[in-house]
């Protein structure tokens, strides 16, 4: 007897909110990141003309702008690969070497 969250309903359902869950990931990467822009490129003029001229929070703003984006990239990549199931041949094959072994190690014990 199938347990119901082994259904092809329930994994598609799985499938379907963990792609929902990966978009609203790259919603707030984009927003997020579009923001940090903006606010390096002084769209905004919010530290400038009240005396905030430092060249350490420049910096430390180039730095975060540049390093949020690839950072958190890398991120958002794994959890598309992991969001739409994208299996390499390596891991594929790793795969099912590992599940051959297995089950001939249940054959030898009976």
């Amino acid at each position: 007897m199938k347990s119901p969250e082994n259904t092809p309903y329930e994994r598609a359902l799985k499938r379907v909110e963990n792609i929902k869950k990966f978009y609203a990931h790259l919603r707030a990467y984009l927003i997020i990141n579009i923001a940090l822009l903006l606010i390096k490129a002084n769209v905004f003029d919010l530290f400038k003309g009240n005396g905030f001229e430092d060249l350490h929070f420049e910096r430390w703003l180039d730095l975060n702008v540049y390093g949020t984006a690839i950072l958190w990239g890398i991120g958002l990549l794994i959890h598309g690969l992991y969001a739409f199931q994208y299996k390499f041949k390596f891991f594929k094959k790793w795969e099912e070497n590992k599940m051959k072994e297995f089950m001939d190690n249940e054959d030898k014990k009976y």
